[in-house]
């Protein structure tokens, strides 16, 4: 089949909260892509599937998988190096330009919500935060833990707040360090966005169900990850990065793990309590992302959604609908 050399004007993205079925799907869509002339690549778009140490509790790509086509951002980084959404903004940029250069198309997949509005919709130039600032938030977080921060946070910007769990002291220091440099909340950062990747026409496609009917399926992912090795994962990871502050360590999964191999938490409680914030991750990202009129929406049990979402993806990358 004949085809234009694509640009970087088309993206496709496929979004949904976590364990709703979007590695198979999006692998399923890239193939089927590629068997119509269009060879496309996947760009990770999720915050804990750039670690290196955790492929499994972060439900990363299979190495069987990753054969079928190219998969690019995913398990780069070391525990210890932080990330964010400004660092993985520019990191798939260049991504996006690199695998369009090649004459293939972008397929973003994840389920970071703050990463694909950074890249698609733009994100505010936000000055770096005040050394001191940085320093003091980190040791009241060690001393005291993220939840009185978390509540601080909630007083001051309510509506990140909600997003974000308060065990996620990464992302609570982050927005608490914006607002005592800036005197701007991260809200009001967000909303003063700037600076999407240029030129861009977006197909955005979702995957997802409510939380009543993912919840089921959330629990069986965790045991499905126990059994294919996370336990021992942890283990290795624990060996080569004994402190669970350090960022790596903050994935849901990887910190309650931890705990429960240093002695912190007892193994069956650190269980329930993975569950309990899988739960309340998935939550967050449906919410988030169903508020998100461009979204085209599909269920993991629908027996046609890879074929109808394979359409629409090839009708787009044809020229044929509007996009967003």
């Amino acid at each position: 089949m004949s085809r234009e050399t694509p640009s970087v004007s088309h993206i496709i993205c496929l979004v949904g909260p976590t364990g709703s079925g979007k590695t198979a799907a999006a692998l399923h869509i890239a193939c089927s892509l590629a068997q119509s002339g269009f060879p496309t690549s996947i760009i990770n778009a999720d915050s804990r599937q750039i670690y290196q140490d955790f492929p499994i509790i972060t439900a990363q790509p299979t190495q069987e998988e990753r054969t079928q086509c190219p998969h690019l951002l995913y398990g780069f980084l070391p525990t210890d190096q932080k990330s964010s959404a400004g660092k993985w903004m520019d990191s798939a940029r260049t991504t996006v330009a690199e695998v369009t250069a090649q004459g293939r198309f972008p397929l973003l997949v994840g389920g970071t919500g703050l990463y694909i509005r950074a890249l698609l919709d733009g994100m505010a130039d936000i000055p770096a935060p005040d050394a001191a600032v940085s320093t003091r938030l980190q040791e009241q977080c060690r001393m005291e833990g993220p939840l009185p921060l978390h509540a601080r946070l909630s007083g001051i910007d309510p509506v990140y707040a909600a997003r974000i769990h308060p065990h996620d002291r990464q992302r609570v220091i982050r927005a608490l360090e914006v607002w005592e440099s800036t005197g701007r909340t991260f809200s009001w950062w967000h909303e003063h966005a700037v600076s999407p990747v240029p030129e861009t026409t977006v197909l955005r496609l979702g995957m997802g169900l409510p939380l009543r009917e993912l919840a089921p399926l959330l629990s069986k992912r965790i045991n499905a990850m126990l059994d294919a090795g996370a336990m021992d994962e942890a283990r290795s990871a624990l060996k080569a990065y004994p402190e669970l502050s350090l960022p790596g360590w903050s994935g849901i999964g990887c910190r309650e793990l931890g705990k429960a191999l240093t002695g912190q938490l007892p193994l069956a409680e650190a269980m329930e309590l993975w569950q309990k914030n899988t739960r309340a991750y998935a939550k967050r990202q449906w919410t988030w992302f169903r508020a998100d009129p461009r979204i085209t929406w599909f269920r993991p049990d629908d027996p046609a959604a890879y074929r109808n979402m394979t359409k629409l993806a090839l009708a787009f990358l044809q020229g044929k609908p509007s996009g967003s």
